[in-house]
């Protein structure tokens, strides 16, 4: 049986003028605001989120909880994994163009080798749910043990 997570958007007016909410069925988005603005412009955020913004947050989230099962499977339970998620945005010449991402990770995982580490978050990065969704746009990740 397939798992369904839905959120709903909301636009009025323009596209370059007008804004919209965003709503997810957990409530995390909640009539959360998105504009161009805060889309191309404001990029601290206070002006609302982003659809690049959720897929960072998407991939990050995907990406590291793959990663935490990759490693506890190979006998290293890690004690803390932090991947931001970068997306970059380009205006092309047919309209704006998701260009890459990178996937930057700490991790402290007692006991593995930095050539494990790096093999096992390869795997989590191919494998991930969202990265095989976004298999469209070119990935790099950026993997450091500490």
């Amino acid at each position: 049986m397939a798992l369904t997570r839905r959120s709903t958007a909301v636009w009025h007016g323009t596209g370059a003028e007008g804004s919209g909410q965003l709503s997810s069925t957990s409530g995390v988005l909640n009539n959360t605001p998105y504009s161009f603005s805060s889309r191309f412009t404001s990029e601290d955020g206070r002006a609302g989120t982003n659809p690049e913004e959720l897929i960072a947050a998407a991939h990050a989230g995907c990406f590291t909880m793959a990663l935490s099962f990759q490693l506890s499977g190979a006998g290293f339970p890690p004690d803390e994994l932090t991947t931001t998620a970068h997306v970059a945005v380009e205006k092309k010449e047919a309209g704006f163009e998701i260009t890459g991402i990178t996937l930057e990770l700490h991790g402290k995982v007692p006991g593995i080798t930095a050539e494990k580490f790096q093999e096992l978050a390869t795997n989590a990065k191919n494998g991930c749910p969202v990265s095989k969704a976004l298999k469209a746009v070119p990935m790099e990740l950026r993997a450091t043990l500490g």
